[in-house]
């Protein structure tokens, strides 16, 4: 055996003893000829390519690695792979799993095969028993997946299927993570500190559209409308458009608004930022905070007529002019009072405008991220600025009233969970007569003790709407009896001008 493997070395060597003796007497072309027939007999027999990719690039992570795990992790659980492992981060929703290290598998795409295998090496320290001088984030140990293809499906590979599996990947855990409701910091100082312009906690607000009160073909609407936002990239890319959408939410007190805004954030798993316009200091500041929000994210700003003086800024800013118009023709200004006027410009110009906040809802600066939604909302649509609610701006208006029948029986499933009831006609007549906000209608059918049950709830919102009623008719009275009695004062006031009137034209006579 050992003569035998001798004498095969021997060959071997003088083999590519006489390769050599060949490469360097031939000329070149004929050598090149030559090595492009090897290779073709070589592709012939072992016609596959490898690509490598590794968790760490540069000392940094590579994201499509991740990416891949978690393609390749849910593919695992359907292609019966038999080494797995299960992880859990901080910010995930649900277990992740993925392949374990030498665990192999297939994949498919467009008819051609893929194999996918895990790879793990542990790194040696120095010499010196020393870890070597990689970055203290990268770990003693090289994770790498090889992906193994026929060559005739290299541009299948670099074309689409890197981009179809680094795209599953990013929606597997877009869908897996946990949600974040982020608030924007008051101070200066957080920014430099390296904190960002946001704090943010975990987002739980368990709303969803089954469970909000409103009109059912108005919540369709409403579902439909961002099913369509959701899968519009390229629509939005065809027309030339920012992939936004804005929805002014307006109506009294306790209508559910903000239990909307928490229904559409669950509905697409979006993390919400609630932007306070009183903790910007001016137009500067609304554009780092833009900077700094995600894709796939909803920019709230709630109460908006409240937050800010932004109503009527642009009339008072032309009454001001033509007074200064005015004041210019009659008399010369001094050199001071022209100081005094530009310094005074200067400090409006440091402060947060209608224009900047036009501008972070519809300008350049607002197309910086994809897939984000703006929500205003309001208790008086009539007081915000026209140019601030206009369509491509707030795209969707939406009404959030009082408790009509459809959204009580909402309600009532929700917290008594009834379909129907004996009361429930009753009910209905009365929200018909009745304004009462879902907020105050369900604080009604709330079981507040164990021994209560549906027909105490019933009976106690039945009660109120009847009170409600009794005081709406009430006001009614007392608003009709003010306005006959205003009604009489401005009849004799009129009777007492005309007499007086032509008592002095007698007088005139």
């Amino acid at each position: 055996m050992t003569a035998s493997l001798t004498e095969l070395g021997s060959k071997f060597a003088g083999l590519m003893f006489i390769w050599a003796t060949i490469q360097q007497s031939f000329p070149y072309a004929l050598s090149k000829r030559f090595d492009y027939l090897w290779r073709r007999v070589e592709n012939y027999f072992y016609p596959y390519v490898q690509i490598t990719i590794d968790e760490f690039s540069n000392g940094k992570r590579n994201e499509i690695y991740s990416h891949i795990n978690s393609y390749l992790g849910t593919k695992s659980i359907k292609k019966d792979a038999k080494l797995l492992k299960v992880e859990k981060s901080k910010n995930s929703k649900s277990f992740a799993v993925s392949l374990d290290e030498g665990e192999e598998i297939t994949d498919e795409f467009q008819g051609a095969k893929f194999s996918w295998r895990n790879y793990s090496v542990k790194l040696s320290d120095d010499s010196s028993g020393h870890r070597s001088s990689r970055s203290n984030s990268v770990p003693m140990e090289k994770k790498s997946y090889k992906l193994t293809f026929n060559q005739r499906d290299r541009e299948i590979v670099t074309g689409k299927y890197l981009n179809h599996i680094t795209e599953e990947g990013k929606a597997i855990q877009f869908q897996n993570r946990k949600q974040k409701i982020y608030s924007n910091n008051c101070s200066d100082d957080w920014y430099w500190y390296g904190k960002g312009m946001w704090r943010d906690i975990n987002f739980e607000h368990p709303a969803t559209f089954d469970t909000l009160a409103m009109d059912p073909k108005k919540k369709a609407e409403i579902i439909n409308d961002l099913i369509a936002f959701s899968n519009g990239k390229d629509y939005y890319s065809k027309v030339g458009k920012a992939w936004k959408r804005g929805y002014l939410l307006y109506g009294p007190p306790g209508t559910g608004k903000s239990t909307m805004i928490a229904a559409i954030a669950n509905y697409l798993n979006y993390d919400i930022y609630d932007l306070e316009l009183t903790s910007v200091k001016d137009n500067s500041g609304l554009k780092k905070l833009l900077m700094e929000t995600t894709s796939k994210s909803i920019i709230v700003i709630e109460d908006i007529d409240c937050s800010i003086d932004l109503t009527g800024k642009r009339k008072k800013k032309k009454k001001k002019e033509k007074e200064t118009t005015s004041e210019d023709q009659e008399e010369d200004s001094d050199s001071s009072t022209e100081k005094e006027k530009e310094s005074t410009e200067n400090k409006e110009s440091g402060k947060l405008t209608l224009s900047g906040l036009l501008n972070f809802i519809d300008g350049i600066w607002s197309a910086c991220g994809q897939e984000r939604i703006i929500i205003f909302t309001t208790n008086h649509k009539d007081k915000l600025d026209p140019a601030l609610i206009r369509r491509g701006r707030m795209d969707m208006h939406i009404e959030m009233s009082y408790c009509k029948y459809e959204a009580f029986k909402v309600l009532a499933k929700n917290y008594l969970n009834l379909e129907t009831h004996t009361l429930f006609q009753q009910i209905q007549g009365l929200l018909e007569e009745v304004d009462m906000s879902p907020c105050d209608v369900a604080e009604h059918l709330m079981l507040k003790n164990a021994s209560g049950g549906p027909q105490i709830c019933l009976d106690n919102l039945i009660q109120a709407l009847k009170d409600a009623k009794k005081k709406a008719n009430k006001d009614s009275k007392e608003s009709k009896e003010k306005a006959k009695q205003n009604s009489m004062k401005i009849k004799k006031f009129s009777a007492k001008f005309l007499t007086s009137f032509g008592n002095l034209q007698k007088l005139l006579k």
